[in-house]
């Protein structure tokens, strides 16, 4: 079961102290213990960081500056106390059943934060780890990390901690020690910015969203055949296929991205899909290395089919002249994105696109035993030394499709990590059994788009005026119309996915976490948010410290109040996250769970 075996040895205190206290931070610490009968803290006017050292761009002053003025300007108020059910608080208070104790404890005045190694950069594998500890007579939170990366977590869960009193100032409700560390190094969300274009503001909005949540990965999809908004100097005419002159991110934008992202402890792992999804941008410079542009995508006709959505485009493989401005635009984009890490697609390649290519029907004719197969393994085989060759710590990431598709290459390199997305469990089982690290972004589970309908228009599925048989899958299910992966996934859908289910030991270890992506035909800035959000905060808790506690239990009713009140927080933030229940839920926990046994979800 999903990270029962990784649960620490004594978390005992998680269900304790959400019925203790008001605030109920998502994620949920791994170890969090309160101090069962001392007072609230009282915070200063001014709470003041206290660093020996620091980053050159300074991660941990900027990082405390702003958690320092959200508390202060927020002056947070959870929406309601978790308590035995049933809970009726019909107008929750700020803070107004924590009483002052007749004996004030001291003020807390500082922040102090001890750092092992500051110089430690933020890639794969850093060391995420934090303790927070506010004691009786203490007149600082002190925070010890390995690196400043954990000490940003440490700052956002501090942020949570900290709430009104009611009276004018702000408090920690009581004395607290935290253990915190995350489960998975690779937790994150991924933002398709070629299908619509998303604007730099709202990419900050999400960035924003994930350094509350503690995700760590922003995989950015820039471009796809409808359209390609980055900036390439070294192929200037690439843009002219963007939507317009304003929908392009520039070299300036993508490095502010890069910044504003790391400042909160943010990846950016950029995706530049590859042989598939590729027109818009590619032809612009070669009409020759790209094929089946000009065609009809055809998903009525399957014989002529050429793409899974309009409209077609694919590298062709067998032209060189494809490598050559493959090599430019990737090694450009490199030099962008800092991270070792970047995703080069390989998914969803459609064999009747190549029948528009003289070069690849010329290069079948040559030799009648090749197959499609043949022709994936001629695309890592050519493609993915460019890839490795940019630098030696250069990690690629790929759909699963080049190895467990129909079209698949014969033998893929065991150091490229899969991103899986097709039929969840089973090739989670593949995928780590043939060696693979492996990033799960399972469709039935983690697609934010689905449930939304078909964006495809003139479709005479839609055309029916009767409910289907009751026998029959849901017109919107199964892909018989409307969404292909519908239902819409809940935040209960992702929270409750256990997805290291039957893996041995040995390939569970293979699991380097989860991405919720967000395909987005159907979103641009208006809906981005409240498609990303509160569920993506479902996803963090779950790859940070699980869904389940000490006793292997889910705790996804546990989590159903911190999930509602995060929302509350993230809007107060500015992340226009949508909502979950009516408000009156949120104001009396567990009014609304369908079930009086709390314990039904196990």
């Amino acid at each position: 079961m999903l990270l029962a075996r990784l649960w620490p040895a004594s978390p005992t205190l998680l269900v304790a102290a959400a019925a203790a206290v008001k605030v109920n931070p998502l994620p949920a610490p791994r170890n969090i213990t309160w101090a069962s009968s001392s007072g609230p803290k009282q915070l200063a006017g001014f709470v003041s960081l206290r660093v020996s050292e620091d980053t050159p761009d300074f991660i941990l002053a900027n990082g405390w500056n702003r958690a320092w003025d959200t508390i202060v300007s927020l002056q947070w108020v959870p929406a309601a106390t978790e308590g035995p059910f049933p809970s009726f608080q019909p107008f929750p208070t700020a803070a107004a059943g924590v009483k002052r104790s007749s004996q004030a404890l001291p003020t807390l005045q500082f922040v102090d934060v001890n750092i092992s190694d500051v110089d430690a950069d933020l890639q794969h594998g850093v060391d995420e780890s934090y303790t927070l500890e506010v004691s009786e007579s203490a007149t600082s939170v002190v925070i010890e990390a390995p690196t400043v990366w954990g000490a940003l977590h440490a700052f956002t869960t501090l942020q949570q901690l900290i709430i009104s009193d009611g009276q004018g100032g702000l408090i920690i409700e009581k004395p607290v020690k935290i253990q915190d560390a995350p489960l998975y190094p690779y937790r994150g969300i991924m933002l398709d910015t070629g299908r619509n274009f998303i604007s730099v503001n709202k990419i900050y909005e999400q960035l924003d969203g994930m350094s509350l949540s503690k995700l760590n990965v922003l995989h950015w999809h820039m471009e796809d055949t409808q359209s390609w908004p980055v900036q390439i100097d070294a192929y200037p005419e690439m843009i002219h296929d963007a939507y317009s002159s304003r929908e392009v991110y520039s070299h300036a934008d993508m490095r502010n991205i890069v910044a504003y992202a790391r400042a909160r402890g943010v990846r950016v792992i950029p995706e530049i899909d590859m042989p598939s999804h590729s027109a818009s941008g590619w032809k612009q410079v070669d009409p020759q290395m790209v094929t089946c542009v000009d065609s009809w995508w055809s998903n009525d006709d399957y014989a002529l089919h050429t793409a899974v959505e309009p409209p077609p485009g694919q590298m062709d493989i067998i032209y060189n002249g494809t490598y050559d401005v493959v090599r430019e635009v990737y090694n450009e984009l490199s030099s962008i994105f800092p991270d070792n890490w970047f995703h080069v697609g390989a998914d969803e390649i459609q064999p009747n696109c190549f029948n528009f290519s003289s070069y690849v029907t010329q290069w079948f004719a040559e030799d009648p035993t090749r197959t499609y197969n043949d022709l994936a393994q001629y695309w890592v085989d050519h493609a993915v030394p460019i890839f490795q060759n940019y630098s030696s710590s250069r990690q690629l990431v790929m759909w699963e499709d080049i190895v467990l598709s129909t079209e698949h290459a014969h033998n893929v390199p065991t150091d490229i990590v899969m991103q899986t997305w097709n039929n969840g469990l089973d090739y989670i089982n593949q995928l780590t059994a043939k060696g693979y690290d492996v990033i799960v972004s399972s469709s039935d589970f983690m697609y934010l788009d689905c449930g939304m309908g078909g964006f495809v228009t003139n479709d005479p599925r839609y055309d029916v005026m009767s409910n289907p048989d009751p026998n029959t899958p849901n017109f919107n299910y199964g892909g018989n119309g409307g969404s292909w992966c519908a239902p819409y996934k809940t935040w209960q859908r992702i929270y409750d996915y256990d997805f290291t289910q039957n893996l041995t030991d040995a390939q569970a270890q293979h699991i380097v976490g989860a991405v919720a992506p967000l395909w987005s035909e159907q979103v641009d800035d208006v809906t981005v948010s409240s498609q990303f959000w509160p569920r993506a905060a479902a996803l963090a808790e779950l790859v940070w410290s699980g869904n389940r506690d000490e006793h292997g239990q889910k705790r996804t009713t546990l989590m159903t109040q911190r999930i509602l009140n995060f929302r509350e927080y993230l809007v107060a933030n500015g992340v226009q996250a949508k909502a979950l229940v009516p408000k009156y839920c949120v104001q009396r926990p567990h009014t609304c769970d369908l079930y009086r046994n709390q314990s039904v979800i196990q």
